[in-house]
């Protein structure tokens, strides 16, 4: 299931990343400026230094976690969500949740034995049934801003 191999772009029918809502940004800010507010007693020059490299260590760790595990790529052959990979040969039903059936797929309908890639600042989720004998993985289920699209180019290609 996991795999890190490259996938050329020209094969690529569907690929999205999983950025940050917004609202992130503002808090590595505040991380800048509790930073800031740590070590501006020893000296305004020091508090400064402090906040920038908050900022910068928490900007860092926030990309690295999306370029890592937030991406959802779909190509002829294949399905790469996060760092999980598998033939599109052992995709079964897809389906596409929004609004309050997409909270009830990631709490009270949620098989614990899934594959999840949940970002919190995505509401819409997918689940993706895996059909391979040898995986006991029932279902993926990933966020995604594009629902009703990524389930049509996983089904679409398929029919």
């Amino acid at each position: 299931m996991a795999d890190t191999s490259h996938t050329p772009d020209a094969d690529v029918v569907y690929r999205e990343y999983l950025w940050p809502a917004w609202w992130i940004w503002i808090i590595v800010l505040g991380a800048g400026g509790a930073g800031y507010a740590m070590l501006a007693p020893i000296g305004v020059g020091v508090g400064v230094i402090a906040g920038i490299v908050v900022a910068v260590l928490v900007t860092v760790a926030v990309l690295n976690h999306t370029l890592a595990s937030g991406r959802i790529e779909v190509t002829r052959d294949s399905l790469r969500v996060g760092r999980a990979r598998i033939e599109r040969e052992h995709v079964g039903e897809v389906a596409a949740f929004r609004g309050e059936d997409a909270t009830q797929q990631r709490g009270p309908a949620l098989n614990g034995t899934a594959f999840m890639c949940f970002r919190g600042w995505i509401d819409p989720v997918v689940t993706i049934e895996i059909t391979d004998p040898a995986d006991a993985t029932p279902y993926w289920i990933t966020s995604t801003r594009r629902p009703e699209e990524l389930a049509a180019v996983l089904t679409g290609a398929r029919a």
